[in-house]
């Protein structure tokens, strides 16, 4: 999953969030809508030399490609790893105004049974942590760190490979300096949680929020910046964790790959790679815009960004310090 030059591309958005973003693009959100465009996704040309893993949400991992295959079968005759998404979403936790909770542990083992027959290699779950002036709150951080610990355990259980996520949103005004004060503590909370139920690190990928100033902040931080303050953050993880695979938060596809980019020359003892969703997906759903005529383009356009990405990390070894 963290393999020398490849990436996890994320097309795990909920059947909501698809169609919404379906529409935006002028595509009528239908679920063979949905489908199409997560086969434009998994099946353009040579992506096993970027990607080593895809997340699909539970409608997708049920379907089946146009030739009748199912999706997790298709997807590893392609040389990919299929993987999904097992949370149920972040709502809104009662006690903890403007802060979330992320559900779906009620009948997850039985789930990740059920997905594991199906073909899932591994599993995500994605915690939401905003930033204002008084959040997050302790409680709020370790009722997500708590629910992320249970989730990778029931996965190691199960036999999948378990992606943690704790996203710091980058919404809001907040400097990069608060980012990073709040990221450390969030990881701190969670690394405590999954020791206390007994995860392997060595079993699990993290997939952090890079360390970047709020969307409304009134200065945008350089690449080195931004490198050198999440690799700060990221030196309190244990040395045998598996890999560590950035979101892309809202970023431009260009910033996120130049933040990639940038951390590459900085030593730390697992791979930094990338498992971009928007900022891979986003210029291919606007190249495609659900024209059956145009799938070769909105792959094209996928392939390019998947490219740069692939390109940054691969340069990993001939930048490492001596």
């Amino acid at each position: 999953m963290v393999a020398p030059g490849k990436g996890i591309l994320a097309a795990d958005e909920s059947i909501g969030t698809m169609s919404s973003r379906l529409e935006k693009a002028g595509v009528e959100p239908t679920a063979e809508n949905r489908r199409a465009y997560r086969e434009l996704l998994t099946s353009t040309p040579n992506l096993a030399e970027g990607v080593s893993g895809i997340i699909f949400c539970d409608e997708t991992l049920h379907q089946q490609f146009a030739d009748g295959r199912p999706f997790a079968e298709a997807v590893r005759a392609l040389g990919i790893l299929p993987g999904i998404k097992v949370d149920t979403g972040a709502k809104a936790c009662p006690g903890l105004l403007g802060e979330k909770i992320t559900e779906g542990l009620d009948g997850l083992p039985d789930r990740l049974v059920h997905y594991a027959e199906l073909g899932a290699a591994f599993a995500k779950w994605r915690a939401v942590i905003a930033i204002t002036d008084t959040l997050p709150s302790e409680a709020g951080i370790r009722a997500n760190a708590h629910a992320l610990a249970r989730y990778a355990a029931a996965c190691q259980e199960a036999g999948i490979v378990p992606i943690v996520e704790p996203e710091v949103l980058m919404d809001g005004g907040h400097s990069l300096s608060r980012c990073a004060e709040v990221t450390a503590t969030v990881h701190a909370a969670v690394f405590a949680e999954l020791a206390a139920f007994s995860v392997d690190p060595a079993g699990i990928v993290l997939k952090p929020n890079m360390v970047i100033e709020g969307a409304g902040h009134s200065e945008q931080s350089s690449a080195e910046q931004v490198a050198e303050a999440t690799v700060e953050v990221l030196r309190a993880l244990p040395d045998e964790l598996a890999g560590v695979a950035f979101l892309s938060g809202g970023q431009s596809p260009q910033r996120a790959t130049a933040n990639l980019a940038s951390m590459q020359g900085l030593r730390t003892p697992w791979p930094l790679t990338f498992s971009f969703g928007r900022a891979l997906v986003d210029p291919a759903l606007a190249a495609w815009a659900g024209d059956p005529g145009r799938v070769a383009e909105g792959q094209a356009a996928l392939a390019e960004r998947v490219a740069a990405n692939a390109a940054a990390v691969r340069r990993r070894a001939e930048l490492q310090p001596a």
